[in-house]
């Protein structure tokens, strides 16, 4: 198959960060790519802006809440049967506990744990940009309280 006739999907992803870990999930084991891990999200429906697609997945994949900001990332990955075009939000949890409602798994992780994940192929260079921004790790969170 042409990379012209390949079916793309728009998927928006979120970079959800809460006092210094970033949360990701575990796909279902039938899903594409079952067992890996990877950043929640999904694909984005007509009319739907890229930020309104990632409220709603995470919303609906782990019952949270997060305040999205700026896109961190873009990248076009070909797999056979299709092309991925995400974009990788970053996101502040705000409210409810993370539940594995669309996902396996969930864990929250420190930067220094990434390395222990298996991750899609696609998402390599994501990961590498992620583990080489210390900065991003210590966002402030709007609901933190001050000591």
């Amino acid at each position: 198959m042409k990379a012209k006739d390949r079916h793309i999907i728009e998927v928006a992803a979120g970079l959800v960060f809460r006092a210094g870990k970033l949360l990701i999930t575990q796909r279902r084991p039938n899903d594409h790519l079952g067992g890996l891990w990877e950043f929640p999200g999904g694909k984005r429906e007509p009319g739907e802006s890229f930020k309104m697609c990632i409220e709603r997945e995470l919303k609906e994949e782990l019952g949270i809440d997060v305040d999205v900001g700026e896109v961190f990332d873009a990248m076009t990955h070909a797999y056979p049967e299709k092309t991925v075009h995400l974009k990788f939000l970053k996101c502040i949890w705000r409210q409810h506990e993370p539940r594995a409602l669309g996902c396996s798994a969930f864990a929250w992780v420190e930067r220094e744990e990434l390395a222990q994940y298996d991750f899609p192929a696609a998402d390599s260079k994501l990961l590498q940009k992620l583990k080489a921004t210390p900065s991003l790790w210590r966002v402030n969170e709007p609901n933190a309280t001050k000591p």
